[in-house]
């Protein structure tokens, strides 16, 4: 656990467990809001071969969760960590454009 703190800057071990439930919470809240999405933009495992149906669920499922994490980190009291570790991420993903006129809160 210290090791976690340390790599992620948190201080108590409810913070730890607060980020680990806010990853599991939101990988299961996206992946349930993208069926219906994909069943929405009628796309189903029944109407195509699962070799295009699962990447195109998957890419669906990506995006969904991007988005809703900063939102279930708020609410566990956790919207700065994941706002910035949103901002990181992306920018891995050469997406770091996004946030470059955004003025740094955190020190």
């Amino acid at each position: 656990m210290e090791k976690l703190k340390q790599k992620w800057g948190l201080k108590t071990n409810w913070d730890i467990t607060a980020v680990l439930l806010v990853f599991a919470i939101n990988g299961s809240f996206s992946a349930w809001v993208a069926k219906p999405v994909t069943e929405f933009i009628g796309l189903s495992s029944e109407t195509l071969n699962p070799w295009i149906y699962y990447p195109i669920r998957f890419l669906l499922i990506f995006p969904i969760y991007q988005t809703t994490l900063p939102i279930v980190g708020w609410l566990f009291g956790k919207f700065d960590f994941f706002w910035e570790f949103e901002k990181k991420f992306l920018s891995l993903l050469g997406l770091g454009f996004l946030f470059k006129n955004q003025k740094k809160t955190r020190s």
